[in-house]
């Protein structure tokens, strides 16, 4: 286990437990009590946790934790998922991502895909985003146009949010909005931890002709804090096969084609 991935599972355990010592950390994760100690302070002096005697407490951590940290968690199932996703994607389209670790799968899967190469008296794919690290690593490919919209930096996502953000949004159409979701319910339709994000992610269901939400399967029947739009404005979900089943049967009963990989 690498050290973001200490990392991330330490944040995980204290925002269930609120707090843990060195000795039970160091025996959950399988690594020494010297290892732990320097991923608590490291941990502390990024002001993410708060070292104790002996352990640490939860402090100001909070579920949304940055994405530097979500890198490590359900690595494969996001690569498949990101792979599935791109191949909806038809040449031509305009299409939206927003920001997170599985809709990173998604660009990169589309970055690779040849066909979708404009040919002579041809338009090739169009990506609309407000996430800066997926439109740094699609500038490079010279046949997608990406097109980034304004706003003000997320630090923990590295997405534009707030209203700078609208004016563009609501001046284009879009064929197919990817939206990764940390969450998604039949009942409470998709959501996420952050109000700026999903007003932004709100905006681009709005624009498009359809939605396609991304999500690993620990994220399918749970909920989060803001609405990102209806279940019935869902017309596709990318999950994979940890998603509980009885929830993906609700989908499909709503019309809302599943595709499981």
């Amino acid at each position: 286990m690498d050290r973001y991935a200490r990392w991330n599972t330490l944040l995980e355990i204290l925002a269930e437990t609120g707090r843990i010592t060195v000795e039970e950390a160091a025996d959950r994760l399988g690594v020494s009590q010297a290892t732990i100690r320097r991923d608590f302070d490291q941990l502390s002096q990024q002001q993410m946790i708060t070292r104790t005697r002996g352990g640490a407490v939860a402090g100001g951590i909070s579920y949304d934790l940055p994405l530097r940290y979500k890198t490590a968690r359900h690595v494969e199932e996001k690569h498949r998922i990101g792979t599935a996703a791109a191949g909806l994607v038809s040449p031509g389209q305009v299409i939206a991502l927003n920001g997170g670790t599985t809709i990173t799968e998604v660009a990169r899967a589309l970055a690779t895909r040849t066909d979708l190469v404009a040919t002579p008296g041809s338009t090739g794919l169009t990506i609309v985003t407000n996430a800066l690290n997926i439109a740094n690593e699609l500038i490079v490919r010279p046949h997608l146009k990406v097109v980034v919209v304004g706003g003000v930096v997320r630090p923990q996502s590295y997405e534009l949010i707030g209203p700078l953000a609208a004016p563009i949004l609501r001046e284009i159409t879009l064929d197919i909005a990817f939206l990764g979701v940390d969450a998604i319910d039949m009942k409470l339709g998709a959501t996420s931890h952050h109000e700026g994000e999903a007003a932004i992610n709100a905006l681009m269901a709005a624009r498009a002709r359809k939605v396609v939400v991304i999500a690993d399967g620990s994220k399918i029947g749970g909920h989060a804090f803001a609405r990102i739009c209806p279940t019935d404005r869902v017309h596709t979900l990318v999950t994979d096969g940890n998603a509980p089943p009885e929830q993906l049967r609700g989908f499909e009963e709503a019309g809302i084609r599943v595709i499981v990989v």
